[in-house]
């Protein structure tokens, strides 16, 4: 007799009656966003199947049905909120207002050469534009100067500028060129208290080496503003990023810990709910309320309840109603990497863990066997989706994150205690501080010597064939594992695989493809180019900001010699990897923009060439030269170009060196970051251009002369750019009238490297 309670399966199966609704939910979600009002076509479909299959609807399948459609309903009338608003109607008209909101995040400053602007999201209470003024709830980016800096998380503030539309649908505009915040209210006073812990954590490391002073804050409340982009780069080779972000990991690090202590002072029962609740709202407010923080304390709340009688059953029905809860509060994480990432890693540890802790409980002792198994279960479950983002796939993520356990959660706790202990005694804080630093100091080690493996990382391409392997290749081990695992031999000859394809650098078949021309670098968000100049042999344009993703891919596509160099103008996003460039290859020139914008920027190229017995020359204007197989013609900028945008980059962006290439028959236009000014300048000697390859100017940004661009009639269109940037690019209106004008449109932060290659006339392309 079913009395309606659910009980634990005796043979250890799982209820998926909870995560069955939580998939169901994010499907809809998904569907609502991609799909917009059709999704209710497609969920009436559904059901009228469903319905028809088993005549008679089962309670589970009206939960189904009933989730899915709250879900999608929450999404459209979320959509519909945002973007039918007075906020969103003057961002339309791209009107000047003034606004009066709740500030909502903490300052961010924009990367390379856009660093003197700040971004700040604002909950709007009050606009007025066009002579009207409303009061309404909508949220807002900000992008202002220098004292944005200074606007703390929770203020009320007054500023007004030029709105914009928002490429996301969770803002209802961008509110650009704002002016000085006016102070309206201070924050409350829990937002005041939390401040003053963040300050007092930074507090408590500030004697301490840069990477340790950057990561304590990082590990404990998400703070990373100051962290090092070469070390971050290595956390996301070595699968250990999630240490630097607020993830679950630290609410149950830190949760847990606050709840042991209640157990030693005697705190029992209901009471020690109403400590884990309490503290769940502190290091909310401590890490800040946006919506990767709130999912991220949701699902360390599951992780904690795992630790509980019949933990397993009851995290994993607990996963689903989370799901569930979190895409109805914030319907936009149904497309949240960060989303998908937290509960695959909880679902991979929830049903994959245990499975493999008992099959080398029998060789293993159980917390070494538990140690191997959270790791990697975690790991495998997030596997597609990391691959998808950074078209990679770690190797030494598992074993990393097993040798950093140890100091995480003494470096969490060391430096929370260090924050609080430091806000009545600095003295002793700073010694908590210090502890924590040198827990951290392991991590670094680990991170920065894994990444230097040779095989620390593969590539792997992102496309849908790619990760449909991938997906089948991850399932297949899920599958595989407890077998393999549980006999000594096997699982000794697992771990010295793993081992032997880590230490040895193996070969990338079939790349770079036969007859390849162009190469565009997936250097993140920047630029870098290679025309092929002969065997062994690329003309670069443009070094990006890491050196050592462009010193990849130069690898990669095996040039040894660079007869020249390019750089089309002196943003750190085009010139901070000239050095990876540089390294071990014969170089015989570097040419730049006749403009020194940003002069640090300029001064640097040259302290770098320099080191290798350069001296940076100017593009020359107009010439037409070939070398090897590459002919170039310098189109801009002309000589004398007026200085124009000082201050906002905009200057250094009309500066860049504008090149026509021919290789091999294949034409090509690259662009730099030319704006709208520069490029209705140059219009007149592009016209009647026709080009095989256009490298889309800026990155992709909604800022494009559109005309100009389709008139080249380009076959392929490029789109160098970061993934999950925070500029917003690529713009979805330039992607769609490239595609539009018939352009193949390929980008970076989807397709990774990309190969243009000519095949008897015709082009096509390679990515990997």
């Amino acid at each position: 007799m079913d009395d309606g309670e659910v009980r634990p399966d005796p043979r250890g199966r799982h209820d998926l009656r909870m995560p069955a609704l939580g998939a169901a939910g994010w499907l809809a979600g998904i569907g609502a966003h991609l799909l917009g009002a059709w999704v209710w076509l497609l969920l009436a479909a559904l059901a009228a199947l469903v319905l028809l299959a088993v005549r008679r609807a089962s309670a589970t399948v009206l939960a189904l049905t009933l989730v899915a459609a709250a879900v999608a309903g929450g999404t459209l009338l979320r959509h519909e909120a945002v973007a039918e608003n007075p906020v969103g109607d003057l961002a339309r008209q791209r009107a000047a207002a003034s606004i009066t909101g709740t500030v909502t995040s903490d300052p961010r400053p924009l990367a390379g050469g856009f660093g003197e602007q700040v971004l700040v999201r604002l909950e709007v209470r009050e606009v007025t534009g066009r002579g009207r003024s409303f009061r309404l709830a909508t949220p807002v980016l900000v992008i202002g100067g220098e004292s944005w800096r200074h606007a703390p998380l929770g203020s009320s503030v007054t500023t007004s500028g030029l709105l914009v539309p928002a490429d996301g649908a969770d803002l209802a505009g961008v509110l650009t060129s704002a002016r000085d915040p006016v102070m309206r209210a201070p924050p409350d006073v829990w937002w005041r208290a939390a401040g003053a812990v963040r300050a007092s954590i930074r507090e408590a490391v500030a004697h301490r080496p840069d990477d340790q002073r950057a990561l304590v804050p990082a590990l404990v409340d998400g703070d990373d503003a100051g962290l090092d982009p070469d070390l971050a780069a290595d956390f996301r080779t070595t699968g250990l990023t999630h240490l630097t972000a607020v993830s679950g990991t630290n609410l149950t690090l830190v949760v847990g810990f606050l709840m042991l202590l209640a157990r030693w002072c005697g705190v029992r029962g209901r009471w020690l709910h109403v400590v884990g609740a309490a503290g769940i709202v502190g290091f909310v407010l401590l890490a800040r309320t946006e919506p990767s923080v709130l999912r991220a304390a949701v699902m360390g709340a599951v992780g904690l309840l795992a630790l509980g009688v019949d933990g397993r059953q009851r995290a994993f029905r607990a996963l689903g109603v989370a799901v569930v809860v979190l895409l109805l509060v914030q319907p936009g994480l149904a497309l949240s990497a960060g989303f998908a990432l937290s509960v695959l890693a909880t679902a991979g540890i929830v049903v994959l863990a245990p499975g493999w802790r008992d099959a080398m409980s029998g060789w293993l002792p159980r917390w070494a066997a538990e140690a191997v198994a959270v790791p990697a279960a975690a790991q495998l479950a997030c596997t597609p989706v990391v691959a998808a983002l950074s078209g990679q796939v770690s190797l030494v993520a598992v074993v990393a994150n097993l040798a950093v356990a140890p100091m995480v959660g003494p470096a969490t706790v060391l430096g929370l205690a260090g924050g609080l202990v430091g806000l009545l005694l600095p003295p002793a804080g700073r010694l908590f501080g210090t502890g924590a630093a040198w827990c951290v100091a392991w991590v670094v080690a680990v991170a920065r010597r894994g990444a230097d493996l040779p095989g620390a990382a593969i590539d792997w391409g992102a496309g849908v064939v790619t990760l449909a392997l991938l997906c089948s290749v991850c399932a297949a081990l899920a599958l595989a594992l407890p077998w393999l695992l549980r006999r000594p031999a096997r699982g000794a000859g697992v771990f010295a695989l793993l081992l032997a394809v880590v230490l040895v650098r193996l070969p990338t078949p079939g790349w770079p493809a036969p007859g390849w021309v162009l190469a565009m670098c997936d250097v993140g968000q920047g630029d870098a180019l290679v025309l092929r100049a002969g065997p062994g042999e690329g003309v670069v344009v443009d070094a990006g900001p890491d050196a050592d993703a462009v010193d990849g891919c130069l690898d990669r596509l095996g040039i040894e010699e660079v007869p020249l160099v390019v750089l089309t103008h002196f943003h750190a996003d085009h010139v901070d990897g000239l050095a990876g460039v540089l390294a071990g290859r014969r170089v015989g020139a570097v040419e730049t923009s006749s403009t020194p914008d940003p002069p640090s920027g300029a001064e640097q190229v040259g302290e770098v060439a320099g080191e290798s017995g350069l001296a940076p020359l100017i593009a020359p204007y107009a010439g037409t030269r070939t070398v090897g197989a590459v002919t170039l013609q310098v189109l801009w900028p002309p000589p004398g170009l007026a200085e124009v945008g000082v201050g906002d980059g905009s200057r250094a962006n009309d500066a860049s060196v504008v090149l026509l290439a021919e290789v091999r028959g294949v034409r090509v236009l690259l662009t730099g970051d030319l704006e709208p000014e520069g490029q209705s300048e140059l219009a007149p000697v592009l016209a009647g251009l026709d080009v095989d390859v256009l490298k889309v100017p800026h990155h992709g940004s909604r800022y494009q002369d559109l005309g100009l661009l389709t008139s080249l009639e380009a076959e392929v269109a490029l789109v160098s750019v970061g993934a999950g940037n925070d500029y917003g690019h690529p713009a979805g209106s330039v992607l769609d009238a490239l595609v539009d004008a018939g352009a193949r449109v390929l980008r970076t932060d989807l397709d990774g490297d990309v190969l243009v290659v000519a095949d008897g006339g015709e082009v096509s392309t390679v990515t990997r």
